[in-house]
């Protein structure tokens, strides 16, 4: 089992930036893809930034260029710098481990 926890979400203004941290523990040796997920107000989750063991990575088309996913293996923490941001950018992220499952989330609010 592998437990996932966020942190670092918030209220940010427009045009700001915000860092997002999950830490995971557990059978970590196990985990080969971690990503951001976000759920926006009335809408579903969808796939933010992903990254593999390796260090591959790969953005949703809306924030290529003002997101950068990173990933620290020996620590087993999984980052996401948020810059840019702008109200549509507003929802739950949420923390995934590949095949193991979900943070409990943490809420980013972008004000205009």
């Amino acid at each position: 089992q592998v437990q996932l926890v966020e942190s670092g979400g918030g209220l940010v203004q427009a045009g700001g930036s915000l860092g997002l941290s999950c830490a995971a523990s557990g059978s970590t040796i196990f985990i080969d893809g971690m990503g951001w997920y976000r759920q926006p107000p009335g809408k579903q989750r969808e796939l933010v930034a992903f990254i593999n063991r390796m260090g591959i990575t790969r953005y949703a088309d809306s924030v290529k260029g003002r997101f950068t996913i990173s990933r620290d293996n020996a620590k087993n923490t999984v980052s996401l710098q948020m810059n840019s941001l702008t109200p549509e950018d507003t929802a739950i992220y949420y923390c995934n481990a590949e095949s193991f499952g979900w943070g409990p989330g943490t809420q980013v609010t972008v004000s205009s």
